[in-house]
């Protein structure tokens, strides 16, 4: 099989160097990084184990590869800028989104017709150049037909993710599977890089109020647009959440909260701010959402403008 990865950051590389063990890849990654793995090799540690992998990557896609799948890893942020810029290349392909939030498959699907949706619930972290570490996991990679279903094409490239040693599974719901990470990093991810702490420290009765009725809209939405969850209620949700989530995830620092630090635009709008797009849709009022929406855009704002 062969794959290609585009917008390929942390999370891309190590699926990449993984994935060279089993099958011919390549990942368009900054040239900073290739220019270090096709000498030094990608480093990795961490709970996927500890290695050195050589594989194809650059800033450029090589010519007269037929690639039987493609992967976008890229920040949600980039999802239309990439498909427009490999439109050619994705079009009729069979194209897998491993991203944060909602909308990135509706964005694919203007591009091919063939989307697959995915999730991955595990914390990759730059560690130099090249260099990952793989420090927690919540859970399998999970993969299904977007918007529903499943078929031998999604089964395929599972197999070759296991062989890999990726963890995996599959899904017939993969909406189902998208809005529950979503809801996790609803919940955390804003309020963690507001208050720049550790998800641990969101456990304080005043910061779980606020994601108690951030969590009581997101749900009030998902039954608006029939989402199927694991959970009956927000409760039930919110239950999982502080039982299991967060602790396996005490320690974990918010990706918006190393974005703002860099001055880089966070995924917001895929995130919370999906949550306030659709109630509008819905004349729904969702108003954690939107002031969380907006308080990370305002930060954001702050951050560039003063640069």
């Amino acid at each position: 099989m062969d794959i290609l990865i585009l917008g390929a950051g942390a999370v891309g590389l190590s699926l990449a160097a993984r994935l060279s063990r089993v099958s011919d890849v390549h990942a368009v990654c900054r040239q900073k990084h290739a220019d270090i793995i096709r000498t030094n090799g990608f480093r990795m540690t961490g709970i996927w184990g500890e290695e050195t992998s050589f594989f194809s990557c650059g800033e450029d896609v090589p010519k007269n590869r037929d690639f039987d799948h493609i992967f976008i890893s890229s920040k949600s942020t980039a999802t239309r800028s990439i498909c427009e810029q490999f439109a050619d290349m994705i079009k009729g392909k069979e194209v897998v989104s491993l991203q944060n939030g909602i909308g990135n498959e509706e964005i694919i699907a203007e591009y091919t017709d063939n989307v697959i949706g995915g999730t991955i619930i595990t914390g990759f972290e730059w560690t130099g150049d090249a260099s990952v570490h793989v420090s927690v996991e919540s859970g399998p990679m999970q993969l299904g037909r977007f918007p529903s279903g499943m078929d031998a094409n999604v089964q395929k490239l599972a197999d070759v993710l296991q062989q890999a040693g990726v963890p995996v599974s599959t899904t017939d719901n993969i909406k189902g599977a998208l809005w529950s990470k979503a809801l996790y990093n609803c919940a955390l991810n804003p309020l963690g890089a507001i208050m720049s702490v550790p998800y641990g420290k969101l456990e304080n009765p005043h910061a779980w109020s606020i994601i108690e009725g951030m969590v009581h809209e997101a749900f009030r939405i998902m039954d608006a647009e029939k989402v199927l969850l694991p959970w009956d209620s927000a409760p039930q949700y919110l239950k999982y959440l502080k039982e299991y989530q967060l602790p396996n995830t005490r320690a974990h620092h918010s990706s918006m909260l190393q974005d703002l630090a860099a001055c880089k635009r966070t995924e917001i709008e895929f995130l919370n701010g999906a949550v306030v797009q659709r109630a509008k849709e819905y004349a729904i009022d969702v108003p954690y959402n939107a002031f969380i929406t907006s308080q990370i855009h305002f930060m954001e704002d702050l951050r560039t403008n003063s640069n």
